[in-house]
């Protein structure tokens, strides 16, 4: 079984409980490499920002709902419209979001990132692991740019075009599916933002050496194991109280350390303040 049938059971699985799903949330944010990169630059991005001013942000692929709940709870002043083209992820996120004292700063909606509804503008957008579902990326850039506020930025997180969507095994089939490109080239991206009217401030490899052998070690061969069996469940438990300290250290180590490649892309980018 591939990583994404078994992800989408998980995450029915939480929408169970309420604890089931901090939990579900705690575990996405503490193993996956990526959250570590978001959050930074969510709290640098809005931390920035003068409290007293309302911030608006768009949660543009929301998934499980993780980042609109960390921004909600971490921001008081920030209303967050989260979207999606999956109408079942976003019942269970709202669902959720909706037990807990952040309800009203956040709003679910069923959105096409190609064919954007949700009115701007807005000061951050956040698209983490999305654009490499999408073939009309263009256009997606291109309304992110029309709803974003003049100095408003967007946050990308993707797979790179150096092994992204764990294809860097030659002749291995892809473990995780619903891709519809391997990953993007950091020219290829900024270029592509550049045409939309967005300017990139920030574009690193993610998930080099370190990081991609945590994402082995975490993600990988625990998903697989859940592929075979659900009763892996029962020794999971023995598996990450090896493999977790060696692995979040190489986590860490991934986000101090300056890869000059790696399978993942982290970019920033700002639209530009209108001319006078």
């Amino acid at each position: 079984m591939k990583y994404d049938p078994v992800k989408d059971r998980l995450g029915r699985l939480a929408s169970r409980h309420p604890l089931l799903q901090r939990l579900l949330y705690g575990i996405l944010n503490l193993l996956f490499l990526r959250a570590w990169y978001v959050r930074r630059e969510i709290r640098r991005l809005l931390g920035a920002m003068p409290e007293e001013r309302p911030v608006r942000v768009l949660d543009a692929g929301t998934g499980f709902g993780q980042y609109a709940y960390f921004v909600a709870r971490t921001f008081p002043n920030a209303q967050v419209r989260a979207v999606d083209v999956k109408s079942e992820y976003l019942e269970r996120a709202r669902q959720f979001a909706d037990q807990t004292p952040y309800a009203d700063q956040i709003t679910w909606a069923l959105d096409d990132l190609t064919d954007l509804q949700s009115e701007g503008p807005f000061d951050l957008i956040l698209a983490v692991d999305v654009m490499e579902h999408i073939p009309e990326d263009e256009t997606v850039f291109q309304h992110f740019e029309r709803v974003l506020r003049p100095g408003g930025h967007v946050i990308i997180n993707t797979p790179s075009d150096q092994g992204g969507s764990d294809v860097q095994e030659e002749g291995d089939e892809s473990f995780i599916g619903e891709h519809v490109r391997e990953g993007y080239g950091r020219t290829e991206l900024a270029e592509k933002l550049r045409g939309a009217g967005l300017q990139p401030v920030k574009s690193i490899y993610t998930y080099g050496p370190y990081g991609s052998t945590a994402w082995r070690w975490l993600i990988k061969w625990p998903m697989r194991m859940l592929g075979a069996t659900w009763a892996s469940l029962l020794v999971l438990p023995l598996y990450y109280t090896a493999a977790l300290p060696l692995g979040l250290l190489l986590n860490a180590t991934d986000v101090q350390w300056d890869n000059e490649q790696g399978t993942g892309l982290f970019v920033v980018a700002r639209r530009p303040h209108d001319p006078a």
